[in-house]
């Protein structure tokens, strides 16, 4: 499946005649930090294809944004399984408001993507540290976040940022 993209001029634009759903997939932390104004919350873990496809008014195209892509691009596919077509914003969040558009600014938040490399490069030293003070077998921590780390780069899914968003702060 190919999805289809657009520039966030192009979405505000076609947004100005009422014929977008702006729909943005980010954890509610980064949502209140800043989001594109107009936009509408389903964060990816709840993210439910179908309802946000039958709450769709009329004529309206859903076009689907997060940080910089690649949340929109995975509930894209989650929404083309139930047979609605729908837009990713190209960038995301960061390309709108950098494109000077409307956007609403709230209390700052880490990002998920900066509480993640937190996460990984304590959990990386922890293992090396206790590997040369504890016992050996301690560097198989640091070798499964590495390989996790990979994962997440070549499936653009990342199951330590998935947890992390269920923490109570990114609620």
């Amino acid at each position: 499946m190919s999805i289809t993209t657009c520039s966030p001029a192009q979405a505000h634009q076609r947004g100005v005649g009422g014929g977008v759903q702006l729909v943005d997939v980010r954890t509610p932390a980064e949502f209140r930090a800043v989001h594109a104004e107009g936009a509408l919350l389903r964060p990816l873990d709840r993210f439910d294809a179908a309802a946000i496809a039958a709450g769709v008014p009329a004529g309206a195209t859903i076009h689907l944004m997060c940080k910089s892509g690649g949340r929109a691009r995975q509930a894209a596919q989650k929404l083309a399984e139930v047979g609605c077509a729908c837009v990713v914003v190209d960038g995301g969040t960061d390309a709108w408001a950098g494109a000077g558009l409307p956007v609403v600014r709230g209390k700052g938040v880490m990002s998920l993507e900066r509480q993640v490399r937190i996460a990984a490069g304590l959990l990386v030293l922890s293992g090396v540290v206790l590997g040369f003070t504890v016992h050996p077998y301690w560097f198989g921590l640091s070798g499964c976040i590495g390989a996790g780390l990979a994962f997440a780069g070549l499936t653009d899914t990342c199951m330590m940022g998935m947890a992390i968003a269920k923490l109570p702060w990114n609620r």
